[in-house]
């Protein structure tokens, strides 16, 4: 099994971040498809139309902590994703830990969190008014 670690910094609030992380119709937005979110503890969550699931493990405004699945994933893996305020409010510094993914899987959700997750996160939530 193998880990992918990374920082983003967002030039954003880490409120603002986060409602980009949790709620769907923002998800929606920056993903370009359907996505199922709820932010209670222990509820569950899917994306692009269900080949990403998993459960919310821990959700607060600083960390979202997810048992997280693809669809030809025998067993879940772990997502951590810390929220921090940098040196300026105005800046969330972002750390991605994702544990447990099954060792093919490796490169290509290490390419994915950028290509599919952040970047249009990043460019949607920086960008709009």
């Amino acid at each position: 099994m193998g880990t992918v670690n990374k920082k983003y910094i967002i030039r954003a609030k880490p409120d603002r971040v986060f409602d980009y992380l949790t709620h769907p119709l923002k998800i929606e937005r920056w993903s370009g498809s359907s996505a199922e979110m709820d932010v209670k503890e222990g509820s569950t969550f899917s994306l692009w139309e269900g080949s990403i699931h998993g459960i919310n493990r821990k959700i607060s405004r600083s960390q979202i902590v997810q048992d997280w699945k693809e669809k030809t994933w025998k067993d879940y893996s772990r997502v951590t994703m810390n929220l921090t305020a940098g040196d300026k409010k105005e800046i969330t510094e972002l750390e991605l830990i994702h544990e447990n993914i099954p060792e093919a899987s490796v490169d290509s959700i290490n390419q994915g969190w950028d290509e599919y997750y952040f970047n249009p996160l990043i460019d949607l939530v920086e960008n709009e008014d």
